[in-house]
């Protein structure tokens, strides 16, 4: 049977990872898809720059539009990154009538509900395993594995960066900056770790991860998104000490008022097992009615690992060659027409407990006041510590252990609380999470 021809457009790290799995598994991959899978054509920035991958036969170009305009490519792997001009090669790919499977998270977030629609009306597929967990099948899992559930919530540590550094701080006791720094040494981190360290990466993963659960658009700009760079080692210290562990979530639940969409820093019990995903692992805990709780773990970056998804797509794309769009796996699980758009529910009304860290000054009444302050807003304090003074300090520090509470009663007493001339400096707080 004739082979299906790929065009690769970026021949980075992950494509070059791509074409190292096809060709070191040519056998096995094609007893899987049925028919030979080869790489004709990959468009480059530079064509002279050494490549770690073997390069025979492969066509090179600097023109991606070459890719997805050749009538020999079957099918177009994007892995060159960002909006644009991936955006644009991709729907001209798809008006070609070629399938397409990319790496690209930002993407399919910010533009996918276009892209899968440009796709489903031209009947061609658009893969994306690769876009979260790098080689945890989540995607799958989630639009085929557990297509019988209905899914109540999922979480996951979807971010290996954050990760790396919270294990850091833990571990050695390194401040947050020391912990990047380290992180960007050893290339888990970008010289600019923006979109890692405040959230948006892992944002960007939640809201795919969100719409293939629950059947809803893509709704990045409704996903409330908050950073580590607050963290600091004594949180992660008095974490411990409380029976808790710092990890940097992305949480969807559903409730009556809608779906909860929320990236932020969590403690959670040192009992579960998403507490004991250390360094650069992604996890994510999916919860199903009828399967109760699966826990995914696995590498979530790299060249072989995110490979291994990609190329997972290109034979999932091959066994489907022959079959009616009709009959596809759909793009987010459900059917096109049974997408539903269920509201988002506000931060303000999301309910959680609260971890709180205040720096106030060593005088009488001061606890009387935060405690009063609390107790107007209807907040229940489940435990309190004092910590020691240390030489020279006017100020200790206290920290507070809440029961769940809305977050705009939070928001409130927070806001009474920073006004009070006993409190020095910004008050930290942390939602809890027991992932129940």
């Amino acid at each position: 049977m004739k082979p299906v021809t790929t065009g690769i457009i970026g021949l980075g790290t992950v494509g070059c990872g791509t074409v190292n799995v096809l060709h070191r598994n040519v056998d096995e991959i094609s007893r899987r898809a049925g028919r030979r899978i080869v790489v004709g054509a990959a468009a480059v920035r530079d064509r002279n720059r050494a490549r770690d991958c073997p390069m025979q036969g492969i066509q090179i170009t600097t023109d991606p539009v070459d890719i997805v305009t050749d009538p020999k490519i079957d099918i177009v792997v994007e892995l060159m990154g960002g909006e644009e001009p991936a955006r644009q090669l991709i729907l001209q790919a798809i008006a070609n009538g070629k399938h397409v499977i990319t790496a690209n998270k930002a993407l399919i977030a910010l533009h996918g509900n276009e892209i899968f629609r440009a796709a489903h009306n031209q009947g061609v597929t658009v893969a994306f395993e690769a876009a979260v967990g790098g080689g945890i099948p989540i995607i799958k899992v989630l639009r085929e594995g557990l297509a019988a559930n209905r899914i109540n919530w999922l979480a996951g540590i979807i971010n290996g960066t954050t990760n790396f550094i919270l294990t850091d701080m833990r571990e050695n006791g390194n401040e947050f900056a020391e912990g990047l720094r380290l992180a960007q040494q050893l290339g888990y981190a970008e010289a600019d770790p923006g979109f890692d360290i405040d959230g948006i990466d892992a944002a960007h993963k939640l809201t795919i991860l969100a719409s293939i659960a629950f059947g809803i658009p893509l709704n990045f700009q409704q996903t409330y998104v908050e950073g580590i760079r607050d963290i600091t080692c004594n949180d992660v210290l008095y974490a411990e000490e409380l029976g808790y562990r710092i990890k940097h979530l992305g949480v969807a639940r559903r409730t009556d008022q809608g779906v909860e969409l929320r990236v932020h820093p969590c403690l959670l019990p040192a009992s579960r097992l998403m507490a004991s995903v250390n360094g650069v692992m992604n996890a994510i805990v999916v919860e199903g009615d009828a399967v109760g709780h699966t826990l995914h773990y696995g590498v979530g970056a790299g060249a072989e690992a995110t490979a291994s998804a990609v190329v997972a797509d290109l034979v999932d794309v091959v066994r489907a060659l022959t079959s009616d769009p009709g009959n596809r796996v759909p793009h987010l699980a459900f059917q096109a027409d049974a997408i539903k758009n269920l509201p988002i529910v506000p931060m303000s009304e999301v309910e959680c407990a609260f971890y709180l860290r205040l720096q106030v000054t060593d005088q009488s009444g001061v606890l009387a006041d935060v405690t009063r302050i609390l107790g107007d807003e209807n907040i229940s304090i489940k435990s309190i510590i004092q910590k020691s003074k240390t030489a020279g300090s006017a100020t200790v520090p206290i920290i507070i252990l809440t029961y769940p509470t809305r977050e705009r009663s939070m928001d409130r007493a927070l806001d009474l609380l920073q006004a009070l001339r006993t409190i020095s400096g910004s008050i930290m707080r942390i939602r809890v999470e027991v992932l129940r």
